[in-house]
């Protein structure tokens, strides 16, 4: 028998993110989904490091590498169509979870119940807070890098998303947009010092 869940999940790299602001670095949900689980990982660390918090950062880093594996069936519907409307978000939603299932079923039986807690997560915990964080995380990267690059663009996005970011009420959030985010501002000569 055949499998074909990572064969699809592979054409991640084919949905393009932004899709209705110009670009000039583009920007795949691939590439997207290592960010954040990069992202998600070290905030878990900074947590656990500083905060005494017990998250299970590769848990949490799983959790963020799958985050937006829908979107490989959905495609990758943008932020002011999918949050400007109730009711296009409530059906986006059942679509998105109609898109998980059917991804569940590209696997072995005997593999679905390790995966459901990866491609079907509890958004209530702890660890999914995390993965939203730097989800918006990678939001406002991409903004710098983008304003950075003289896209005038993503300047309201920037500024939203910046606003957004400071509202988040965990010290580890903070911490690593303190800490680390700067350095996607500046050059590599900048950051090479």
């Amino acid at each position: 028998m055949h499998y074909h869940f990572f064969a699809y999940l592979s054409r991640m790299k084919l949905i393009r993110r932004w899709s209705l602001m110009r670009n000039l670095i583009p920007e795949n949900d691939m590439e997207h989904a290592m960010q954040a689980a990069m992202i998600a990982h070290a905030i878990a660390i900074i947590g656990n490091t500083r905060y005494q918090r017990d998250y299970n950062a590769e848990h949490i880093m799983a959790l963020a590498l799958f985050h937006d594996i829908s979107e490989v069936i959905t495609g990758d519907l943008p932020t002011p169509v999918k949050h400007n409307n109730p009711n296009i978000k409530s059906e986006y939603h059942k679509l998105e979870r109609m898109a998980v299932q059917r991804l569940k079923q590209m696997l072995p039986r005997d593999l679905q119940p390790a995966y459901e807690p990866l491609i079907s997560p509890d958004t209530d915990t702890p660890d999914w807070r995390v993965v939203k964080a730097a989800d918006r995380i990678c939001g406002y990267i991409k903004c710098l890098e983008e304003t950075k690059a003289g896209n005038n663009e993503f300047l309201e996005a920037r500024e939203s998303i910046h606003a957004a970011l400071h509202s988040i009420d965990l010290p580890e959030v903070q911490d690593f947009i303190r800490e680390f985010v700067p350095g996607f501002g500046m050059s590599l000569d900048q950051i090479s010092r």
